[in-house]
């Protein structure tokens, strides 16, 4: 059997990437399992899809916790312990990492022994962030890595999960999906299927009996006020907000109301002002601004270009 995971953050297609694999996988013969897992259900939030392909019926269930491909679609989450990025890798399972960096750097930075390829094909500039494709081109690096994928199932599988999106949609995605495809050529196959997970020997828990506790020890209990202020979430963002002030008309009732996580503030000036430390980056500030003062912008540039 074949397990495959997929990291991202919310956004960059991950789950659309599971099920284009998964239904590549169908077109080829295979019994499949696709699912995504949420934590926090906002743009830029870690999450991650899992795929099962076998030639026999599926009967295992669950998170897959000992992966035969971990595919990473932002590098950036790496470090995010929450992420889980490397549970249960072993020397068996390829890693496929979107970064610009060399295999061998990865491989020393994490102290992996087993295969690690890039895709730097992911992060190729045009008009677009290249995060609005990152998602699809992991599908097709993954379809190649596994070798049990051609080209027509892939396309298949392209065309029939994004058809509600229209025909150019499909024209573009699959343009990118088949160019990542091609670019993992000399590492087809490489993925290997795991070996089954035995149930012989398993034991149902003892159960564990939980002396009641008083409210005063069970109930939550918050200390001090403001105390989400101490947690950067703005470390979820894949685009960021920018505010052209030359534009803005100081209509922050606008922006400053419908911010889902109240990270616009207003100064002195009546100027609207981004909490970067908070900000998940949803855009929503983007698409309600009167004068469209306010643009996206791919937050590894913001980063590159933020004065020392």
């Amino acid at each position: 059997m074949y397990r495959i995971r997929f990291h991202g953050r919310g956004g960059q297609g991950v789950k659309t990437a599971g099920r284009v694999l998964g239904a590549a996988l169908f077109a080829e013969g295979f019994e499949v399992q696709d699912a995504p897992v949420y934590g926090a259900e906002r743009r830029g939030a870690p999450m991650f899809a899992y795929v099962r392909a076998s030639r026999a019926p599926i009967l295992e269930r669950g998170l897959i916790a000992n992966p035969d491909l971990v595919v990473v679609a932002d590098e950036s989450l790496m470090p995010v312990p929450a992420a889980n990025v490397l549970l249960g890798v072993s020397l068996h399972t390829v890693m496929l990492i979107n970064s610009a960096e060399p295999p061998a750097t990865w491989k020393a930075r994490l102290s992996l022994g087993g295969p690690v390829i890039t895709l730097p094909a992911m992060q190729t500039p045009g008009a677009e962030s290249p995060q609005a494709w990152v998602g699809i081109a992991a599908a097709g690096a993954a379809a190649r890595l596994l070798g049990v994928i051609n080209r027509h199932a892939l396309s298949l599988a392209v065309g029939d999960e994004l058809e509600p999106l229209g025909t150019e949609a499909v024209a573009s995605n699959l343009e990118r999906a088949l160019a990542a495809f091609d670019a993992l050529d000399t590492h087809a196959g490489c993925v290997r299927e795991g070996t089954a997970v035995a149930a012989a020997g398993y034991a149902v828990p003892e159960w564990i009996e939980l002396a009641n506790e008083t409210v005063r020890v069970a109930a939550p209990h918050i200390h001090a006020a403001a105390t989400s202020m101490r947690s950067a979430t703005g470390a979820w963002r894949s685009m960021r907000p920018v505010i052209d002030y030359e534009h803005c008309n100081r209509c922050t009732w606008v922006c400053s109301t419908l911010c889902p996580d109240s990270a616009i503030m207003v100064d002195t000036q009546g100027a609207p002002r981004i909490d970067y430390d908070h900000c998940k980056g949803c855009m929503v500030c983007v698409a309600v601004c009167p004068p469209h003062a306010i643009r996206a912008e791919p937050e590894r540039a913001a980063v590159t270009e933020a004065p020392a």
